[in-house]
This record gives C-alpha cells, structure tokens and sequence, in this order.
C-alpha cells in the first residue's frame, strides 16, 4: 500500500511537472503565432496575394468564380503583410502559413508529383489554373522579379517583398512571361 502511494505521488509530480511547461492552444491559435513572433531583431519578409488582372478579363473567368465571395472588389486577396523568415523557409512555407493564418483556401501539388521538383500552387482562394482562360495561373516574384523555379526551392531573404499574382496571359499581364 505504503509502495503504491509512492508510485502514485510520483505520477502526480511528473505529470504536474508536463503540465506547468506545456502550452496548449487550438490549431488556429498555434497558426497565428508566427505573427506573434515578430520582434525587433527578427528578420522578416512581406508576402501578398493579388488576382487583380481577374478584373480586365472578367469575360474569361469561369462564370461559378464571378462573386465578391472569389473575387475582392479590388483584386486584393491578401495585402501586403509582414511575416516572420525563420531559418530554412522557402516561399512556399511563408506562403504556406499565411493562407492557414488568414484562412484562404489554397491547393498545392507537391514536389515529389512533378517533373519540376517543387511545389505547385494549383489554386489560392479558390481561383485555379485556367479559372479565366487557357493562359491563367498563379506566378510569383521576389523584390519585383519573377524567379525562374518553383516557390518551394527559392528561399527568400530578409526584407524581401514577394507577391503572389494571378495572370490571366501567361504572365504578361502581370508584368512577366512564362517560358514553355
């Protein structure tokens, strides 16, 4: 008896011990916490997602997407935001965490499916590949330059600008060109 009081006191402590350094919190909350993370020394990078070229091609898009609820009146989806760089990111991971923290829908191919060993971003807030015409997709930049491979093997630096685009003409549209 005396042998099994010991042995439970001791169950006792060490889970107390487990439970006075353990944080828990929701799937929503550990998401939002890489904003929390932002301090002065913190190296940072600033991402946004825009598919304002949707608006001068409206006739193209897919007639279920042409609502408020796809589109934003000013084709902003999310503005420019800073977020934490943390060692080994990619854009894809930054890109990653700021559609979970805002809550935009967003579907990707992974870099093992393709013959281009990176990510693909098939669609983000529910605007896909082809959604307004044959020449429409998802680009992205870095400091205003569209890189020449996929965003999951290009890690960005700190203070860099990257932005997420929707073009409606294989990235003329937008500024750049995609090369078949």
């Amino acid at each position: 008896m005396k042998k099994d009081l010991l042995v439970l006191g001791f169950v006792i402590l060490i889970v107390a011990v487990l439970l006075s350094g353990t944080k828990f919190q929701s799937v929503e909350d550990y998401y939002q916490t890489h904003i929390d993370d932002i301090k002065e020394d913190s190296e940072t990078v600033t991402l946004s997602i825009r598919c304002d070229t949707v608006l001068e091609h409206w006739e193209q898009l897919s007639p279920q997407l042409q609502s408020d609820k796809y589109i934003p009146e000013d084709g902003v989806i999310l503005p420019p935001t800073e977020y934490v760089l943390r060692p080994k990111d990619t854009v894809f991971d930054i890109l990653n965490r700021a559609v979970r923290h805002s809550k935009i829908q967003m579907e990707f191919q992974g870099a093992d499916d393709n013959v281009y060993n990176s990510v693909y971003i098939k669609g983000i807030h529910h605007l896909y590949e082809y959604s307004c015409g044959p020449l429409s997709g998802w680009m992205y930049k870095v400091n205003g330059e569209f890189p020449d491979y996929g965003c999951s093997r290009y890690k960005p630096e700190d203070k860099d600008v990257i932005e997420f685009v929707y073009t409606c003409d294989l990235g003329r549209d937008v500024g750049g060109e995609f090369e078949q």
